[in-house]
């Protein structure tokens, strides 16, 4: 792992490169008391040429540095501003997020009386009170049957994210139009390094319109009984894409036939990002590290 400590007195120290080990803290800790802390999740991928590589990372130091003034910590520098910091990387193999495998659809639970985030908070920052106060919902979800939670917001149902990932829907739009789109950057949106990605590929492709726009259950569940929904799925650094089949939503299991179309832009999609992460597409998405 590797440890930087920081202070207000003498800014940061040297970094250190050890074996991983636990942290000692002072049981006073604002971090264990306030949640004075943020996190970032990174992947290092060993391409087909044996080398290794990071996707796109300066999305994720910048977002960190985004997290940091939030949560004024540094590099933006009880209930008040830390005094001492301390910024660690550690590292693991990691395999699918969900138990289900990589790339099999997963069920959502979609109600409004848990909330995720709210305009004016810090669901757009990677902090980890964003995470801890989910979990409850999160395991109502799985009692009910579903694998993640659909974090609704506002009293119309705007769509937000799903569990710990960004979402997408393609459809044909009330307009008639082939769309992908997925809700915009208002502050209660984390902004996914994947999420980026996506949209970046398909406004190069240029063979649909791509939105950044609010999109409610109403619109959705008018869409499914027109048939106009074709694939939904879910974004991240953890599962890059994953497909949404199923949606729990007052008391109704809404289908949502993403399997049933292929999936094919949802397929499109991980093979474009697996091919640049594992090198075998050459990109300046990645950075080599050895």
């Amino acid at each position: 792992m590797l440890t930087i400590e920081w202070s207000l007195a003498s800014g940061w120290e040297k970094p250190c490169i050890k074996p991983l080990e636990n942290l000692s803290l002072h049981p006073g800790s604002s971090s264990l008391h306030y949640a004075v802390e943020l996190f970032e999740g990174m992947k290092a991928y060993r391409g087909v040429d044996g080398k290794i590589r990071l996707f796109r990372p300066t999305l994720n130091m910048d977002r960190m540095v985004r997290s940091a003034g939030r949560a004024t910590l540094p590099p933006s520098l009880g209930v008040k501003k830390p005094t001492k910091a301390l910024l660690y990387v550690i590292m693991s193999p990691v395999g699918p997020y969900f138990a289900s495998g990589s790339f099999n659809p997963i069920s959502l639970w979609a109600d409004p009386k848990y909330v995720r985030a709210w305009k004016g908070g810090t669901g757009d920052c990677k902090l980890g009170g964003n995470y801890g106060s989910s979990i409850y919902a999160q395991q109502e979800a799985l009692e009910l049957g579903c694998q993640q939670v659909l974090w609704l917001y506002g009293e119309d149902h705007q769509i937000t994210e799903v569990g710990t990932m960004n979402l997408f829907l393609y459809w044909i739009n009330e307009d008639g139009e082939s769309e992908l789109a997925t809700p915009p950057l208002d502050g209660i949106i984390l902004p996914g390094v994947t999420r980026q990605s996506i949209l970046d590929l398909a406004r190069n492709w240029g063979e649909f319109k791509v939105s950044e726009r609010y999109i409610t259950m109403s619109d959705l569940t008018a869409a499914l009984e027109e048939n106009r929904v074709k694939e939904m799925f879910g974004a991240g650094t953890a599962c890059v894409v994953c497909p949404i089949s199923k949606i729990l939503y007052k008391g109704k299991h809404l289908h949502i036939p993403t399997m049933e179309n292929g999936p094919q832009l949802t397929t499109r999609f991980l093979n474009k990002l697996s091919d640049i992460q594992y090198g075998r597409e050459d990109s300046d998405w990645t950075v080599l590290v050895s």
